[in-house]
C-alpha cells in the first residue's frame, strides 16, 4: 500500500506545483501568497509519504484530496485534476491493502513450506 500511496502523492507533488505556476496569472493572488501554499502542500505531500503507514497517515491524505480539489475555487481545473488523485488515492488504498494481504499470505505459505520441509529432512537423516 506504501508504494502506491507514495507514487500517487509524489504526482500530485507536481500538479501542485504546476497549479501554482496557473495561480501565479491571478492578479488578485501575491507570488508569495501561492508559493507559500503550495510549497506547504508540495512539502506535506512528501512528508505523508513516509507517513502512510503510521496512525492517521490515511486521514491525513485524505484531507490533503479534499484540499486538493478545494483549490479548483482558485485554478478551476483542479476540481476535476483534485478528483482524479482522490480517485488514485482511494484505489491506491483499496488495491495496496489486497497486495498487502496477499504479499502476507505468500509469506504464510512459505514460511509453513519451510517449517515441513525443515522437519522432514530431519526424520529422514535421523
Amino acid at each position: 500500500m506504501r508504494t502506491l500511496c507514495a507514487s500517487t502523492l509524489i504526482g500530485e507533488f507536481f500538479v501542485i506545483g504546476f497549479a501554482g505556476l496557473v495561480a501565479m496569472k491571478d492578479p488578485d493572488l501575491s507570488m508569495g501568497t501561492v508559493w507559500t501554499v503550495s510549497g506547504i502542500a508540495m512539502l506535506f505531500c512528501v512528508l505523508l509519504c513516509g507517513m502512510i503507514t503510521r496512525p492517521g497517515g490515511v486521514q491525513l491524505g485524505w484531507a490533503l484530496q479534499i484540499a486538493l480539489i478545494a483549490s479548483g475555487f482558485v485554478v478551476p481545473i483542479m476540481f476535476f485534476m483534485g478528483a482524479v488523485f482522490a480517485a488514485l488515492w482511494w484505489a491506491s488504498l483499496h488495491f495496496g491493502q489486497k497486495i498487502d494481504e496477499a504479499k502476507a499470505r505468500f509469506a504464510a505459505q512459505a514460511e509453513s513450506g519451510a517449517e515441513s520441509g525443515a522437519g522432514a529432512g530431519a526424520e529422514a537423516g535421523a
